[in-house]
């Protein structure tokens, strides 16, 4: 009998199966939970969520799911971009309903939608750090609305190579889980966490939520080996050969499946006479990968190999132009020669993809390529996504930076920085700020101290962009002397425009901070004056003054002039926060009415313009005026 090569086989799991059937069923009752699901590489995590996922569907609940990929070649939020690509591939009214109203926030990282509703509106402009909050808060309405209408299990698997924002949203979601009818399943791999990962932070924080759980997975005992022996072999071995693979397995599912298959294909080769006790059970799981491998044919494997280096997902384009000796037919038939051995598989989304169907099989090729081949393929990949999606070269920036980065020693130092500022970029316009800081040092690393340039300046902004939302209290402080340096630059570089954009950069206003007025002044002297652009630097310069200077009148006389400014130009925004900062220095000019006067006007526009920043600070404004009046009642 030919060996399985499916993944369908399931045995054993008891115990685990019953605690997500049981997390299952609390959901379709509508209370929700989160489930992480941890063990070794191979322990069967992934088999055993498409087994309660399976169940889920047979039951009518909405079924999600996405995975993190090694090596940092893909975009922030990656698993939830499949995600909710998944539901968007023939969406229900119910999904439609609920993605409309947020659709042009949440579209920042699935643009996919754009399609789906080519009319959106972009969103509106608001601070990066609201940015993030309502991208966050868009996304668990969205979840939570498909919920409420039909229960949801939502899978994440891989978290262990998860981007800090991907955690973050999770973190975000999590905490209203146990209200709706949703749950969710997170798998990753217990022996890659240090007390650092950003993922021991992340459990940490799911720990303290209500219905959260934990299920551990280890090894098969010997009956359940044995039990996969015979389903995927199609042969019936000696207890003492099956006790022997289960010892050297440790139970493994993944292990022993590879194990068996080499049994199977042996003895098939031989006619079904072999004597097993002599046969040579694998070193570890990579040998038993190799093995399956070694019966594929070198030019397949020499086809993975490129595959594996793209990386765990990949495009049948993109192969194709890495493998331009072979005609599409010859390189689909190589294809389909590693899927129907089960090494990679047809993956969901846009483009004709596919997915190696473990990542210890990509692993495993891409080791046995020498580090100086990797690197060269790496540049290859560069060259070939630049000619083949030469016209939408932004959608493959995280990748381009991620092959850059590997090629890091023979690939040009220009090209190196050139990606890792787009990419940097990329990250930042979908508020994912810690890699988006990532990018910007590589950037920065590679192109050493000696350097004045306006990339150097590029980068130094890049990374100020995002400290001022990232960073908190004292060490704010370093966000305000990365930007005054990039600020430094491009005033050398004779660039006002963008000088002039460095200093209008938000930065919270902690009253431990100083530079940010001196700063504002300086780029004040490259304006007009009373231009609109004076008057945008005068509302921040006059909060400015009042901080870091404590001269109330002066700032208040800046802030007047902003408003002035702001109501010629018809800056509704502009006036919103120079009200708000005037309301501000109003109050501690011990000027209650005029502060409340203020902060109503800015409550105002803030409704219009629906941003909930300014609205709560101008209606503290207001509660602190009536307070200071006496009013109490008032002021609550």
């Amino acid at each position: 009998m030919a060996p399985a090569t499916g993944t369908n086989l399931f045995v054993g799991r008891e115990r685990e199966m019953a605690e997500l059937t049981a997390a299952l069923d609390g959901v379709l009752e509508g209370r929700g939970a989160l489930v992480m699901l941890a063990g070794d590489p191979g322990i069967g995590k992934t088999r055993l969520t498409e087994e309660l996922t399976a169940l889920a569907r047979d039951r009518g609940a909405v079924v999600t799911v996405g995975a993190c990929y090694e090596g940092g070649s893909s975009p922030p939020y990656w698993p939830w971009t499949q995600a909710i690509r998944s539901l968007l591939i023939e969406p229900s009214e119910a999904v439609m309903n609920a993605l409309e109203p947020r659709a042009a926030v949440i579209s920042e990282f699935v643009p996919e939608i754009r399609n789906l509703l080519p009319d959106l509106e972009p969103a509106p402009i608001v601070d990066p750090g609201q940015a993030r909050f309502r991208l966050f808060d868009s996304v668990t309405s969205f979840l939570n609305e498909i919920a409420i209408s039909q229960p949801m299990v939502l899978v994440l698997d891989d978290l262990h190579w998860a981007d800090r924002s991907t955690l973050d949203l999770l973190e975000f979601v999590v905490r209203e889980v146990t209200s709706r009818p949703m749950l969710i399943i997170g798998g990753y791999r217990d022996i890659e966490l240090s007390r650092r990962h950003p993922l021991s932070q992340s459990l940490a924080s799911f720990a303290r939520a209500r219905g959260f759980q934990r299920i551990l997975l280890r090894g098969l005992d010997g009956i359940e080996v044995g039990r996969i022996v015979e389903a995927v072999g199609g042969i019936t071995l000696p207890p003492e050969l099956i006790e022997e693979i289960h010892e050297r397995t440790e139970g493994n599912p993944f292990f022993v499946g590879e194990v068996t298959r080499d049994l199977s294909r042996e003895a098939a080769d031989r006619g079904g006479d072999f004597d097993a006790l002599k046969f040579r059970i694998p070193e570890g799981v990579r040998e038993a990968v190799g093995i399956r491998l070694n019966k594929l044919s070198e030019e397949c494997n020499q086809v993975l190999r490129v595959a594996a280096v793209m990386g765990r997902e990949f495009d049948f384009a993109l192969l194709a132009a890495l493998n331009r000796e072979l005609s599409d037919d010859a390189l689909l038939d190589l294809v389909e020669e590693a899927t129907a051995t089960g090494a990679i598989r047809e993956a969901s989304g846009p483009n004709e993809r596919y997915e190696f169907t473990h990542a210890l099989i990509q692993q495993t090729l891409a080791e046995e390529l020498t580090a100086g081949r990797r690197v060269r393929l790496h540049i290859r990949i560069i060259d070939a996504l630049e000619t083949l999606y030469a016209d939408r070269l932004d959608e493959h920036v995280a990748e381009l930076a991620h092959h850059c980065a590997e090629a890091e020693t023979i690939v040009s130092q220009d090209k190196l920085i050139h990606y890792s500022l787009l990419a940097g970029e990329d990250a930042l316009s979908s508020y994912a700020f810690e890699e988006a800081i990532a990018y910007f040092q590589r950037g920065l690393d590679a192109q050493g101290s000696e350097s004045e340039d306006r990339q150097r300046a590029d980068l130094l902004f890049g990374i100020g962009r995002a400290q001022a939302v990232t960073l908190v209290d004292d060490d704010l402080q370093v966000a305000v002397n990365t930007l005054t340096n990039a600020f430094d630059i491009y005033v050398e570089l004779g660039d006002s425009d963008r000088a002039v954009t460095v200093a209008e950069y938000p930065i919270p206003s902690a009253p431990q901070l100083r530079g940010v007025a001196r700063l504002t002044e300086r780029a004040l002297a490259l304006v007009p004056d009373d231009s609109h652009a004076a008057g945008r630097l005068l509302s921040r310069h006059g909060l400015w003054i009042w901080i870091e200077q404590s001269d109330n009148d002066t700032a208040a006389r800046v802030l007047e002039q902003a408003l002035a400014i702001a109501r010629r130009e018809s800056d509704r925004h502009l006036e919103m926060w120079s009200l708000v900062n005037l309301a501000t220095v109003q109050f501690w000019q011990a000027s209650s009415e005029r502060s409340f006067e203020s902060a109503r006007l800015a409550v105002d526009l803030a409704e219009e313009l629906g941003d909930l920043h300014a609205l709560a600070q101008a209606r503290q404004f207001q509660a602190y005026s009536r307070f200071q009046e006496g009013d109490l009642e008032a002021a609550d």
